[in-house]
């Protein structure tokens, strides 16, 4: 049996599906999975082994007529047996039908007669749970399951190494600003000068406490001028998913806005204080959970949130 899920979005929303994909494999456990996603959320696969294929579509794009081709030939080749939609695009489930695939899975709409078993989009809860909801199609009724990756062994080794380099002999606290959606949501990003607050409170709470900039592709320019401004943070580059979430998994906590850190904070299981701004929390992060907190903007600029209610969320006073 061979299955596909298309999947748009970044690397946090493939995360996100992750549990899906968990009890689709514990459902068919001998079936072929692949997964058909945006060519940014592609490095996601590399702490989930239950994946035999990434396949790369650009839902983003003005696709045109010999792309809606491409990916036509790609499925027919590989002869699915069931394929999951989580966009909405009636486009791909016109394509899913041209290849007479007997199990197409989507969200019910106005094209549902293009899936032969549509499901209902249930928007208010956790994304993950949204994702889940398609298994009820397929007689899966159990819980979603949390979060949570693979990550390599090279990975983990990486990041003992990058503690050595940066000196991390005691705990240390992990600071990411930066927007990691398309396009990048300037309103997510909390301003340089705020920080400086919340970066003293930390040596006054903690002396001891290292606290750490991450880097990657999407907050560059964030991570040099947070530099600048406080020259006595360190900083670290993981250079893929896998060494982002090691070096995650080994903090004591992260302080971060919405973004693909977010996402392998919670699936490692480190304390987690997020900032919502365009985006909602309750829908983002885990209900329930002591873990991780949402600090949620009044407005939807991320900027709003007074840099004394940050510091009230994570010390208590």
């Amino acid at each position: 049996m061979r299955i596909l899920a298309l999947v748009p979005g970044g690397i946090g929303d493939q995360i996100l599906f992750f549990p899906t994909l968990e009890d689709l494999k514990a459902k068919y456990p001998k079936a072929t999975i692949d997964v058909m996603v945006e060519p940014r959320a592609k490095p996601a696969y590399r702490v989930c082994p239950c994946i035999h294929e990434v396949l790369i579509f650009n839902y983003q794009d003005r696709n045109g007529l010999a792309d809606y081709l491409n990916v036509l030939g790609m499925i027919r080749d590989r002869e699915y047996d069931i394929a999951l939609n989580l966009g909405q695009k009636w486009t791909i489930d016109l394509l899913l039908w041209l290849n007479s695939i007997p199990l197409r899975i989507g969200y019910r709409s106005q094209t549902s007669w293009l899936v032969s078993n549509p499901v209902p989009l249930k928007t208010k809860q956790y994304a993950s749970h949204v994702a889940h909801d398609l298994l009820t199609s397929l007689g899966v009724q159990s819980s979603c399951p949390p979060l949570k990756i693979a990550v390599p062994t090279e990975d983990i080794d990486w990041a003992r190494a990058e503690q050595q380099r940066l000196n991390l002999k005691n705990n240390y606290m992990l600071l990411y600003n930066g927007s990691s959606r398309i396009p990048q949501e300037s309103k997510a990003i909390y301003p340089v000068e705020q920080w400086r607050t919340i970066i003293d409170s930390f040596k006054q709470k903690q002396p001891n406490l290292s606290v750490v900039l991450l880097q990657d592709s999407n907050n560059l320019e964030q991570t040099i001028l947070m530099q600048e401004n406080y020259p006595m943070l360190k900083v670290t580059r993981p250079g893929d998913v896998g060494k982002l979430g090691a070096i995650i998994a080994g903090a004591n906590s992260i302080l971060c806005t919405d973004s693909d850190p977010l996402q392998l904070a919670v699936a490692v299981g480190t304390y987690t204080f997020a900032l919502f701004g365009p985006t909602d929390s309750t829908k983002l992060l885990p209900l329930g959970s002591k873990r991780y907190i949402g600090i949620q903007s009044a407005t939807d600029k991320v900027a709003d949130i007074p840099p004394e209610i940050i510091m009230v969320k994570m010390w208590g006073s």
